[in-house]
This record gives C-alpha cells, sequence and structure tokens, in this order.
C-alpha cells in the first residue's frame, strides 16, 4: 500500500489501495426511511470469491480501552459440513453464540447482531463482541485453551494491541497475529456495514432539528453517496480523516482528549469505576453548575458576535469559586466532563470540515456507544455554529467497524494464498 504526502510539511497523509476489492458480496436492497426510491449501489462492495475458507472467520480491532471482536457464524453448514466438524470448532461456535456474556467483562451485543448476511458465498450473522483491553490475556488462554491454533494458524488484527500483545499471542496460544493498518480496516468496515444495511435498516442517522430539544427526532440516512466525508473516530482518543474515496484519504488531525480521558477525568473527580456508570451519572447532572457560560459574564447574550447566553464561556470556570464548589455534585461533575470533551472534539471537527470543504461529518468510536447525550452535543454543534452548513452523521455500529475491516482482510488473505 503506497503512500504520498498530502502537502508539504503537514503531518496528513494519504494513503491510496490500488483498488484492491472488498471482501464480501453486497445485499443490494432499498434503503427506507429518509430516502425510499434510491438503491444502495450494486458496484461499490461487490466480490465474487472462488474458493472456500476455512472456519472460523474472525476480525479483530485490539484498541487501548477496547477490544472490539467480530465472528461470522455460518448459517448454511451442510450434513457432510456438519459431520466432518471438528470438535473444537464446533465448541468456539457454539460458545460464542451462546452465550452474550463472557466471563466478567466480555459482552456480545446482542442488538447489533447482522443476520442473514453473505460473506464469500456463504450466509450467515455477523456478531459483535467487546471486551476491556486489560481482560486481553484470559481471552488469549481461553483460545490456547480451545486450540484455537489447530484451526488457524494467524489471527488478522488491528490496532495498537496487535504490536503491543504479539508476542503474548505467540508464547501463549501459538498464534501469529497479522497486523493491519486500522484507519484501513476502519474505513473499509465502515463502507462494508453501510452497504449491507443494518437488518433491513440503513446504518447511518443523524437528528433532525438538533438545536430543538422538544423536537430533535433520531432519522435514517442514505449514506449511498459518501465522497467526501470527514471521518471522526473517538476512541481513547480521537483521529480526524479526510476520506475521498475507498482507497484515497488522509489523516487531518487528531486529539488526545477523546474517550479515554472523559473515563479517566471521571474516575478521578467521582470515584465510578466504569464507562456505562460514568455515563449514567452524566446523564442526572447539570454542567452548568461547573461550567461558566456566557450569561454569566454579559448577563445575557453576545448579540455582536452571534454567542447565546447559554453558550459554555469557560469550562469548568464555576470550580474556580469555593461556594460553587460545595454546591456541586458528582453528577454535576460527570455531566461538565462529558460536556467539555464533546464540545472540544466538535470544535476540532468543525473546523477541519471547513478546511477541507467537507460537509459531511460522520462521528464513530466506542465514545459514542450508548452516548445520547454526546451525540445530541455533537449534532447541535454541528448545526448551529455552521449555520445549518454541516450535518453531523452517526452509524449504528459505531465502534467495530475496524474489527470488521481486520476480518475482510482475513478473507482477502486467505483467498490469496
Amino acid at each position: 500500500m503506497g503512500r504520498r504526502r498530502a502537502g508539504s510539511g503537514g503531518p496528513a497523509q494519504t494513503r491510496t489501495g490500488g483498488g484492491r476489492p472488498l471482501l464480501a458480496e453486497q445485499r443490494v436492497g432499498r434503503c427506507p426511511g429518509s430516502c425510499p426510491s434510491r438503491r444502495l449501489p450494486a458496484a461499490r462492495m461487490k466480490l465474487i470469491v472462488p474458493k472456500q475458507h476455512s472456519f472460523p472467520w474472525f476480525g479483530m480491532d485490539i484498541g487501548g480501552t477496547l477490544v472490539k471482536l467480530v465472528y461470522f457464524e455460518p448459517k448454511d453448514i451442510t450434513a457432510e459440513e456438519e459431520q466432518e466438524e471438528v470438535e473444537n470448532l464446533k465448541s468456539i461456535r457454539k460458545y460464542l453464540t451462546s452465550n452474550t456474556a463472557y466471563g466478567k467483562t466480555g459482552i456480545r451485543d446482542v442488538h447489533l447482531e447482522l443476520k442473514n448476511l453473505t460473506m464469500c458465498g456463504r450466509k450467515g450473522n455477523l456478531h459483535f463482541i467487546r471486551f476491556p483491553s486489560c481482560a486481553m490475556h484470559r481471552f488469549i488462554q481461553m483460545g490456547s485453551e480451545k486450540n484455537f491454533s489447530s484451526l488457524h494458524t494467524t489471527l488478522c488484527a488491528t490496532g495498537g494491541g496487535a504490536y503491543k500483545f504479539e508476542e503474548d499471542f505467540r508464547t501463549m496460544a501459538d498464534l501469529q497475529l497479522y497486523k493491519l493498518d486500522e484507519l484501513d480496516c476502519l474505513i473499509q468496515g465502515l463502507l462494508y456495514v453501510d452497504s449491507v444495511g443494518f437488518n433491513g435498516q440503513p446504518e447511518c442517522y443523524y437528528f433532525e432539528n438538533p438545536t430543538d430539544p422538544e423536537q430533535c427526532q433520531k432519522k435514517p440516512y442514505c449514506l449511498d453517496n459518501p465522497y467526501p466525508m470527514l471521518l471522526v473516530n473517538i476512541g481513547s482518543g480521537v483521529s480526524i480523516l479526510a476520506v475521498y474515496s475507498k482507497d484515497n484519504y488522509k489523516r487531518v488531525t487528531g486529539s488526545s482528549l477523546g474517550g479515554g480521558t472523559f473515563l479517566g477525568l471521571c474516575c478521578l473527580l467521582t470515584g465510578c469505576e466504569t464507562f456505562e456508570e460514568a455515563l449514567e451519572m452524566a446523564a442526572k447532572g447539570d454542567s452548568t453548575n461547573v461550567d461558566k457560560l456566557v450569561k454569566d459574564i454579559y448577563g445575557g447574550d453576545y448579540e455582536r458576535f452571534g454567542l447565546q447566553g447559554s453558550a459554555v464561556a469557560s469550562s469548568f470556570g464555576h470550580m474556580m469559586s469555593k461556594e460553587k464548589r460545595d454546591s456541586i455534585s458528582k453528577e454535576d461533575l460527570a455531566r461538565a466532563t462529558l460536556v467539555t470533551i464533546t464540545n472540544n472534539i466538535g470544535s476540532i471537527a468543525r473546523m477541519c470540515a471547513l478546511n477541507e470543504n467537507i460537509d459531511k461529518v460522520v462521528f464513530v468510536g466506542n465514545f459514542l456507544r450508548i452516548n445520547m447525550i454526546s451525540m445530541k452535543v455533537l449534532a447541535y454543534a454541528m448545526d448551529y455554529w455552521s449555520k445549518g452548513q454541516l450535518k453531523a452523521l452517526f452509524l449504528e455500529h459505531e465502534g467495530y467497524f475496524g474489527a470488521v475491516g481486520a476480518l475482510l482482510e482475513m478473507l482477502k488473505m486467505t483467498d490469496d494464498q
């Protein structure tokens, strides 16, 4: 895969993939909801694969906070295949598909399962599983106990953990990791999942009337003409990409202030332990008890520059006052932390979109999982500060696209061999 500088002296990189094919047949159908007359483009994700790939089919994205795993469960197994199927392959399939939780921390997101999917000529369901990166050694040990290396000698993985845990996979489970670029996998996985849709519904959505809390509603969006798009991936940190085609993109910038920052600060400020707990606290809090607003400084709107009185002038600005510090709750602190991180991401994304002259801003990443507060804040910020010129878009499988891209690459690698 070639690389070229996007501009002299700049940090951005552009990647070109030489038009290599993606690795699953697209189910073409009408896109319901906002554009019933359109069809998903058949040419976008079509592949004909001439030979069978051995099961099981996995893709992994090993992030700094979470590990994302996708597993393709074949549903068209013939009687002959079932008879020849080795015991540990049956054991793995049964373990993954008959449970929704694995140990204390592993979760299968059943609501995200893609059903009746055709990949490489096989029909089945695609399962989405996540667990904390700190539990990786238990996962590797499980792979060793189930003798996974007798089925595959190599796993396709992306994310920083593919480097961090490479030696552990080799020594503990006799498995090699085929390391893949995480941004390549992110884009290819996103385009694939969007092309097949979400069980008959669009993968992509937006918020209508984002500046009106009473009228704000989630609406489906057809991403059948995605380019150019600004792709904002919010995980532990943030990466922002300008995507011009499936093989041509550049990393515009990033930020160290992401989901990991939100959770880390919440743990310090509130004593919470998990992302879910932090969001639950934030939902009950009031950030205006912590943040100093425009109206706290000007007594109302700052009309000369179009600043509403409700806009944040200084995040955590009230915390300079002992009286204010004594009156706030942990829930207020959690909400203010969430709003601060989200507003910062939205501000950077908006400036990048303007600089790149892109009007579609797609937000993905596990920071957005069960995080309606941040999604609505981002939708509001994009719409309000751009005077309606920028649209914030979101995707149902927000944090799993890297793992899907790794799965697609695994199938391609097997086919090439």
